[in-house]
């Protein structure tokens, strides 16, 4: 059976560095509370100049370098965000011109912080069919321009950043072995953003009122988050004949260390068997999957054979996981 392996890694920051320090001059809110609730301790923000489509394109750069390839090798393109260039073109499509590569297909998906899981296992579904050779996907955001920077519940976790891996298929036991996504609607009022779309379009009224930043319920989520966690990692295990002491590592969405400490008490899974990331990146989205992972291949923390489960969650409710063979 052909499976999707990752053969290239790459992953982008901006310059800026954000810290709990300058959050004190900006909002009502101190260190001391950050790290305790989040785990968080700086964060990086995109300049002016800077958007999505630029923080993905240079970490598809790295992940294609390190792959071996060229741009003109990628057949289609997959990229997760929430906070895309503009409506149209796409993400996707801005980074295949930009990129070169040649008239590859592409197209963005919305599915929150879970972008990333979303976009890993839809890259791999081509791959698997034979229909494309070598897929690109793509976790971009610059979600502190959805930031409302008075708002002390949501500015300490949100930051920017981009991830990438370039999939290829391969037979040799290695890859994605199963990939599991969900989705529950009823929860979307706890993490979203009224504003921007059809319903609130752009108006004096929406920018007055800060419809075009994200709102959370931060004690629900938590609560949801974890068990989205827990269940769907318990499921993606048990459905492939795993338990969690087969793992070798875990990468969770690096949305705040409590949630992730929590969801990993109730799998069961050692801190050290567990990439965070989050203390230097903060909650960067459809992004920090794919950054967390790359830190892990750049510092050893996953070698060929290893069994890696990576799990995501974001607004909507989406979340999902993917497993696979180093």
């Amino acid at each position: 059976m052909t499976r999707a392996k990752i053969i290239g890694v790459g992953a982008y920051a901006p310059k800026r560095v954000l810290t709990n320090a300058d959050l004190e001059k900006m909002v009502d809110t101190d260190d001391a509370w950050i790290v305790q609730r989040t785990g968080i301790r700086e964060r990086r923000i995109v300049d002016e100049n800077e958007s999505t489509s630029d923080l993905a394109i240079r970490a598809a750069q790295q992940a294609i370098e390190r792959a071996n390839l060229v741009p003109e090798d990628i057949e289609f393109i997959v990229v997760g965000t929430t906070t895309p260039d503009m409506f149209f073109p796409s993400v996707g499509n801005i980074v295949q011109h930009r990129l070169g590569c040649g008239r590859a297909g592409s197209v963005d998906m919305l599915a929150a912080c879970a972008g990333s899981v979303y976009s890993l296992a839809t890259g791999a579904q081509f791959i698997q069919t034979g229909k494309y050779r070598r897929v690109l996907c793509i976790g971009a955001e610059a979600l502190s321009r959805i930031t409302d920077f008075t708002d002390r519940g949501t500015c300490i976790l949100l930051a920017d950043a981009a991830g990438a891996v370039v999939l290829e298929g391969t037979e040799d036991g290695s890859g994605i072995i199963d990939v599991d996504l969900y989705s529950d609607g009823k929860y979307w009022d706890l993490l979203y953003m009224p504003g921007g779309g059809a319903r609130h379009p752009a108006t004096h009224e929406t920018v007055d009122q800060k419809l075009h930043y994200a709102r959370m319920k931060g004690n629900e989520v938590f609560k949801v988050a974890v068990r989205m966690f827990g269940e769907c990692a318990e499921r993606i295990l048990k459905n492939n004949g795993f338990t969690a002491n087969d793992l070798d590592l875990f990468v969770p969405h690096q949305a705040n260390l409590r949630i992730i400490e929590a969801a990993v008490k109730r799998l069961k899974v050692p801190m050290e068997k567990v990439m965070v990331n989050v203390e230097r990146y903060g909650n960067t989205g459809a992004a920090s999957v794919y950054v967390a992972l790359e830190e892990a291949w750049t510092t050893g923390r996953v070698k060929p054979g290893d069994l890696v489960l990576m799990a995501a969650f974001g607004g909507g409710f989406t979340w999902g996981a993917a497993l696979l063979r180093w």
